[in-house]
Parts: C-alpha cells; sequence; structure tokens
C-alpha cells in the first residue's frame, strides 16, 4: 500500500496599513507581520506587490505636470490615450508593437505589458504608477535582510497582474524574484505514457504569484504581502539574473506568431 505524507500549501495575505510617500518595505513588512501576528518560517516564499514596492520608491507621477513631447502626441493620437499618459509609456517602454483604442502593448527588458505597466488603479486622481525601479535589487535586498533579521531563507517574489492573451481577467506574473529557483526544467522526464518531455519548464514563480495574488486581491483590500508555505519551492542563494523569467519578444510564440500573416482555415 502506497502511503504519503501531503503537506498542505498555505497562502497567508497579510493586511497593511495604508503608505503615503516614500518609506522602507522592510520595516513595514515587520510592522505588518507584528499586527497580524504571522511570522516567516525556513523555506517560505513571500510575495510582494509591485504598486506596493513602486509606492514605497515614490515612483507615483502627477499626469499634470508631465510635459508631452510631439513624439508623444503621435502616441497619444494613435492609440487614443491621455497625451501624459503616452508620454511616460514612451519614457518607460523599449519598444511600442501596437495596440487598440486605450492601449499600446509595450516592451521594457523584456517585460511586455500594456501601456508599459502604467497603473491609475489605487492612485490618486491625476497620478499613475509605474513599475519599481531595479526590481530584482529589490527582491535580494529583501532577502537578504530577512536572513540576518531571522536567520532563515526565504524567497521573495514581486507580483503584478496581468491580462493573458485570448483571456478573461487578469492573473499575477512574477515581475522579479530571489531566492528561488524561478524555472523548473522537467525537460527528459516522462509524462504518464512515458513519452519523455521536450520542451516543457514549469513557471515557478509565476504559478506561486498568480495563487498569492488571487488572496492578496487588486483592489482596496490592503494586503501588500503574502506569504506562500509549504510550496515544496526551491530555494538559491545565488543571484537570480532577469533573463531567467522572460524572453525577449521576438522568441515569444505569440508575438511571432501575430506578427506573422494570418492563415485562413477553409470550414466547411
Amino acid at each position: 500500500m502506497y502511503s504519503k505524507t501531503i503537506v498542505q500549501l498555505t497562502i497567508l495575505p497579510l493586511l497593511a496599513k495604508r503608505m503615503a510617500g516614500r518609506f522602507d518595505v522592510f520595516e513595514a513588512l515587520l510592522e505588518t507581520l507584528h499586527e497580524n501576528d504571522a511570522i516567516l518560517k525556513e523555506g517560505d516564499v513571500l510575495v510582494i506587490s509591485t504598486k506596493y514596492i513602486s509606492n514605497s520608491q515614490g515612483r507615483v507621477i502627477n499626469l499634470n505636470r508631465v510635459i508631452v513631447s510631439e513624439e508623444g502626441l503621435r502616441v497619444s493620437e494613435r492609440f487614443k490615450l491621455r497625451s501624459e499618459i503616452a508620454e511616460i509609456i514612451i519614457r518607460e517602454s523599449d519598444k511600442i508593437f501596437g495596440g487598440i483604442g486605450g492601449f499600446a502593448l509595450t516592451s521594457a527588458d523584456n517585460i511586455m505589458a500594456p501601456n508599459a505597466g502604467i497603473d491609475k488603479s489605487n492612485a490618486k486622481r491625476d497620478h499613475a504608477i509605474l513599475y519599481p525601479a531595479n526590481p530584482y535589487l529589490v527582491a535580494e535586498e529583501l532577502r537578504r535582510k530577512i536572513f540576518l533579521e531571522f536567520l532563515i531563507h526565504v524567497g521573495v517574489i514581486l507580483v503584478d497582474s496581468r491580462l493573458m492573451p485570448a483571456r478573461v481577467g487578469t492573473s499575477g506574473v512574477a515581475v522579479a524574484c530571489a531566492g528561488i529557483e524561478p524555472v523548473l526544467d522537467v525537460r527528459a522526464q516522462k509524462d504518464l505514457e512515458g513519452n519523455p518531455l521536450k520542451v516543457t519548464f514549469q513557471a515557478v514563480a509565476d504559478s506561486l504569484a498568480t495563487i498569492a495574488n488571487h488572496e492578496m486581491g487588486e483592489g482596496a483590500q490592503l494586503r501588500p504581502f503574502a506569504i506562500v508555505r509549504n510550496s515544496d519551492t526551491k530555494l538559491t542563494d545565488r543571484k537570480i539574473n532577469p533573463t531567467e523569467l522572460a524572453i525577449s519578444p521576438d522568441q515569444c510564440v505569440y508575438v511571432r506568431s501575430l506578427s506573422s500573416s494570418t492563415f485562413s482555415l477553409r470550414k466547411a
């Protein structure tokens, strides 16, 4: 008889105070743990909202103070965007692929997102929140501070919500991480029929980001932190390279397929 002890994966979202202006995320984490009567344990993965990180860095723009260039006006007209938003998109993006009314599909540091990840939700009127600066450095510094404070090894993920191609609604995506192996290579392993897997990689960081994001919420919940426990995630002390989570757009099957000519199907 086969028996195995099953340890249940647990998501612990943490209620935090709403912060204004720049602040120290690590100090905010310590206070949040105390207020929630929660502790971090060896092997946990701490997931943090990118908006929370951006707010801590002062990455919030007053749109009324943005000076719009001629290129910004051109992008604004092309994609039916507020001119100040269009200007910020240009500043934050490496490339604009195209778009529809109200949205421009962009890429910055191999992160594809509508409108360069600029978000007006949970921001004051006429303000917008940008992606955090140096997200991998932020994640790594938090991981090290947690080790020095508690003498435990944890993973850290910075999560954002993202639309998926041809799907309704948003799901979580790991914008950056530290302390965990972000992708699991299962090539050469066998499926149920005994066939070797040839191209399969499991997006560990993205999967954890998604389940944590579901519990953290995206509205007025004020849960910018979540602890993922018993995930059986492989921890590491090595520095994570951003190329491990993202590929360049010209290697993306969606981008390459949609940029090629449309193939028409003949149906009876």
